[in-house]
């Protein structure tokens, strides 16, 4: 069994991580969360700001 001074020992140092490195990965994946509300809107926000450049001549 883990004594209580180890548990205290390893919280503390998950912290003291936690204080320099910052939450490295998030707590829920992408496949995890609920779809954007659309992706047409995230695709049109690209149409709309594409560069003049890129058109078909």
């Amino acid at each position: 069994m883990t004594s209580e001074s180890e548990k205290k020992a390893e919280r503390d140092r998950r912290r003291r991580l936690a204080e320099i490195f910052g939450d490295v990965l998030p707590e829920t994946t992408s496949d995890d969360r609920p779809e954007p509300s659309s992706a047409s809107t995230r695709e049109s926000w690209y149409r709309e700001n594409r560069p003049p450049h890129h058109d078909a001549r």
